[in-house]
């Protein structure tokens, strides 16, 4: 076969490809359907696991390598499981909806655009995209009705967690409905041509340079540049037109606005994620057949064993926690308020029962959401 049939073959097997692709998300969505009616969990790890056996073992006469196989129905079982958990929320919830507006830090590029197209292209046709300079601007978007809702990063693996954010929750009426995770992956970009060699400045947002701070330490004589998001930083190098004059961001995000990859895997971690909360105006609940998070903040005082005695309830109760943060409570020195993320549907009734008690025994307590 000559290399333009080759192509052609190989067009019309991707055409294939995706066809079967979009099928099998339609079975997916039905799978789901059928769970609900039976009080089944969405998520079968077991059945997962059995299935990907399966795969690699039908896999090997057709020259598939195990670890080929695996990569690819990881994806594609993952998206699976969100997309029925998303149609379930919907029905649920009356959420389904043609159109969304998502605020979110940055522009077109940055990281959080890419994480909302990540998690609402599963919930509406359409996006109606609105970047903000700050969290607060993202936060008052939903808070006064223009947009639904607000997506914003909340901890890193490799930067920790992002005070800033956890500050806003203790004060906003707004509910968390949601959270994503997303790979990080940051490259240092600049204009096609760029000499690394004889870059004399560095253009990111705080927490990007936060994550980056070992590769930036082996640059002598380049100044760093404080930015409102990544996207900002890739549009100050395409409007500057300086080859000196570098970001730090996704190759996706650069590639948008013209800029070509010099370096790659800058993060001071190999495994760097970023976890994202989605809020809204109204509480969201979530069904029995997904697994779920309650989040909630409370002021347990000063008094000696407090913090002690109020996640002793989380245990008596039978509830797991997977995230305890403390913050300063404003006006109050040397005083905190924790932040607490469990493992349980705010309507179970080990946590319906966990909460009464914490309100018997701490100070405040407030749910931001399940």
């Amino acid at each position: 076969m000559e290399l333009d049939e080759i192509r052609h073959a190989i067009s019309d097997t991707d055409k294939q490809l995706l066809g079967l692709l979009s099928r099998r998300r339609e079975l997916a969505l039905a799978v789901a359907d059928a769970k609900l009616a039976q009080n089944k969990p969405i998520r079968d790890q077991k059945r997962e696991q059995e299935l990907l056996v399966s795969l690699i073992e039908q896999g090997k006469p057709l020259k598939l390598d195990a670890q080929y196989v695996t990569r690819l129905y990881h994806v594609i079982i993952e998206d699976s499981v969100l997309q029925q958990q998303a149609k379930i929320q919907g029905q649920l919830n009356g959420t389904d909806s043609p159109a969304v507006r998502v605020a979110f830090l940055g522009g077109q590029g940055s990281y959080s655009y890419w994480a909302t197209q990540k998690y609402f292209t599963r919930r509406a046709e359409r996006i109606i995209e609105q970047g903000c300079d700050s969290f607060n601007e993202i936060v008052q978007a939903v808070e006064t009705g223009h947009a639904d809702y607000a997506l914003l990063p909340i901890e890193n693996t490799s930067s920790g967690s992002i005070n800033e954010v956890y500050d806003i929750l203790q004060h906003t009426r707004l509910s968390i409905v949601g959270e994503l995770t997303h790979p990080i992956a940051h490259c240092l970009l600049g204009l096609p041509g760029t000499d690394l060699s004889k870059i004399r400045q560095v253009c990111a947002h705080p927490q990007v340079i936060a994550q980056c701070s070992q590769y930036l330490q082996g640059l002598s004589q380049v100044k760093i540049e404080y930015c409102d998001s990544s996207s900002d930083a890739f549009n100050r190098i395409k409007q500057q037109q300086d080859p000196t004059i570098v970001a730090i961001g996704g190759e996706e995000g650069g590639q948008l606005y013209g800029l070509q990859v010099l370096t790659r895997d800058l993060a001071n971690q190999k495994d760097n994620v970023s976890r994202f909360i989605v809020v809204a105006r109204k509480p969201v609940t979530v069904a029995k057949a997904i697994p779920s998070k309650t989040t909630f903040i409370m002021y347990t005082g000063q008094q000696p064993g407090a913090l002690v005695d109020a996640l002793l309830v989380l245990k008596q109760h039978g509830i797991s926690m997977g995230k305890l943060e403390s913050r300063p409570i404003n006006g109050n020195p040397w005083e905190e308020m924790f932040y607490v993320d469990v493992f349980a549907n705010l309507n179970d009734y080990a946590m319906t029962r966990a909460l009464e008690e914490l309100n018997k025994i701490t100070k405040f307590i407030k749910v931001l959401g399940c």
